[in-house]
């Protein structure tokens, strides 16, 4: 077999080293991400085990952003002053038509005076285009719902655009690209907590706000034998490089 390294062969066994290093990198990626797919499966399960949450004041020692997914019981007054509204929300109607609109995120107070963030559901876009069309959703008094623990985030899943800042004179937004808890609580006069919670879908609700909350697939996904494939591919390369060597190599003679 001729030399790899000769000055005749040193470009093609780097770019057979680059491309196994290539296929090795991608297949350890994939790993990582069955990994990251196994951990999230076993929380996302714990937490759906796990009795629900009962909230009516502000947690004492809880570090509610460890407990996403989990069931929560919140009693409280909202403070529709305060709600705003995430965009870029659809939500299928009944016919199976499938409808623009947001989803509204209005403040429940707790009995400590604190407050927490809770996703109301889907409204229609069209003839809510201010707060003001918001309030016909109001519902006063005293309530209890139900819903799961999720934690903000400062900007849309899949690259979306994040919130734009103030501009001058502007003292709140009231449209919102993503659950940002950091700056939507710079924006409410108490202290408000570090998730928010999505309510229980209510399937016999005649109108709207319609909770939503969204489905998870709970499996390891295809990522293991994604790996495995551009294992393969690494092993091809360098375990069939010295073939081709010694055929180009008997083909010369």
């Amino acid at each position: 077999m001729p030399n790899p390294f000769s000055r005749r062969w040193w470009w093609t066994t780097l770019l057979v080293l680059l491309g196994a290093a290539v296929c090795i990198r991608l297949g350890i990626w994939q790993l990582d991400r069955l990994e990251g797919r196994r951990a999230f499966n076993a929380h996302y399960l714990a937490m759906r085990a796990a009795e629900p949450l009962t909230l009516t004041e502000n947690p004492a020692g809880l570090d509610l952003t460890r407990m996403e997914y989990r069931s929560v019981i919140l009693t409280g007054e909202y403070d529709f002053e305060n709600q705003v509204a995430l965009r870029n929300q659809y939500y299928t109607l009944n016919g199976g038509v499938e409808q623009y609109g947001y989803h509204l995120l209005t403040p429940l107070m707790l009995a400590d005076g604190s407050a927490v963030l809770v996703d109301r559901g889907w409204i229609p876009a069209e003839g809510n285009d201010s707060p003001a069309a918001w309030r016909k959703y109001d519902l006063a008094g005293t309530v209890t719902l139900r819903g799961w623990i999720r934690l903000g985030h400062a900007a849309p899943a899949l690259g979306g655009v994040a919130d734009p800042p103030l501009s001058p004179g502007q003292s709140r937004l009231d449209f919102w690209n993503a659950v940002n808890l950091e700056r939507i609580r710079q924006q409410v006069p108490y202290p408000l907590l570090d998730v928010y919670v999505q309510l229980d879908p209510e399937p016999a609700r005649g109108g709207p706000p319609f909770p939503y909350q969204p489905a998870y697939e709970i499996s390891e996904g295809p990522h293991l034998g994604y790996a495995g494939q551009w294992f393969t591919f690494a092993a091809i390369l360098l375990g069939g490089y010295p073939f081709y060597l010694r055929k180009r190599s008997a083909e010369a003679k």
